[in-house]
């Protein structure tokens, strides 16, 4: 593992994908520093075109990138849509990271996911669990997308000597979430249901599964605090884990959400409903080794994302 001591002091940063939950969390955190933040919108510049983002950043020459834009969704999307999911993805990250090295950009980072550790993976996972075994199946294509992408960052660091690097975060939540009562992930998709269940007055709230299942989540802004760390702190090939560490079961956490929404009822846990893996952790020892630790607790994130929720529920992506 090498550190690095690169500052952002002053720097044109570009946050690719500024609209999304990761990428404007980025952006919030940067904020903070004293550089100046670069952003482009889908109505200005298509991302899957290299002649596009080629142009753009010659015309805008960013000193450092975050790469948060990407094409998500849930298993449906992913198994009915596998085309977007791999060659949107691919398209996207080659284009950027192609440009960073041609225009000389001083600092890359990628932004991966979980989902490219293979299915059965010992845990919790480290990072040289990568290709050691099949993926899961139901988003193997948005996994093979990134893991593509972490092996570009090795690439032209490799051949070039280029300072990019990779990311990978555990489950997130938080602010600009997709609250789809469908196809949301597990924290928003239970914020929802705690929610109606509240308003309705009702005497039960079904979570799917056997609430058994161990998992790690972490606020969206505690994230956006570690890649601006990372970025700041670590300089090497291998991509490096961004989690809490701490674990809790589907059935704590579906309890801890009734509790931030205020719900009274109880829990019914329908065991006919897949559970997924038994548990899903990541292993975030090489970036606590640097130093950096999150804020935000579970209780208090979960919180926090229901007044969000609640704030902005007229205009919530997916609502």
């Amino acid at each position: 593992m090498t550190t690095s001591g690169y500052s952002l002091c002053g720097k044109r940063i570009w946050v690719a994908g500024h609209r999304g939950m990761v990428g404007a969390a980025i952006v919030r955190r940067l904020a903070c520093e004293d550089c100046e933040i670069l952003t482009v919108g889908r109505d200005e510049i298509d991302l899957t075109r290299q002649d596009e983002v080629e142009k753009w950043m010659q015309a805008n020459k960013p000193e450092a990138i975050f790469i948060a834009a990407a094409k998500v969704g849930g298993i449906v999307a992913n198994n009915t849509q596998p085309v977007p999911f791999l060659y949107d993805n691919m398209m996207i990250e080659a284009n950027i990271i192609h440009a960073a090295h041609a225009i000389g950009v001083e600092k890359l980072q990628f932004l991966g996911s979980s989902c490219i550790y293979p299915r059965m993976a010992e845990q919790p996972m480290k990072e040289e669990a990568l290709l050691t075994g099949p993926l899961e199946p139901t988003n193997e294509w948005y996994a093979i997308a990134k893991i593509a992408g972490i092996k570009l960052c090795q690439a032209y660091r490799r051949q070039y000597g280029c300072d990019f690097i990779s990311a990978q975060p555990t489950n997130l939540y938080g602010p600009e979430d997709n609250f789809h009562p469908e196809h949301s992930h597990v924290i928003p998709a239970l914020i929802i249901k705690a929610h109606a269940a509240k308003i309705a007055g009702d005497a039960q709230m079904e979570v799917w599964g056997s609430g058994r299942p161990y998992r790690e989540f972490l606020y969206v802004n505690d994230l956006a605090d570690a890649l601006v760390f990372i970025m700041q702190h670590y300089s090497a090939e291998s991509h490096i884990n961004v989690g809490t560490g701490d674990e809790v079961t589907i059935g704590e956490l579906a309890q801890t959400i009734i509790d931030a929404v205020g719900f009274q009822g109880e829990l019914v846990f329908d065991s006919s409903r897949p559970d997924g893996p038994p548990r899903k952790i990541m292993d975030s020892s090489m970036l606590m080794e640097l130093g950096w630790k999150p804020k935000v607790s579970l209780d208090q994130g979960l919180r926090m994302a229901y007044e969000w929720y609640l704030n902005n529920s007229d205009h919530i992506r997916g609502a």
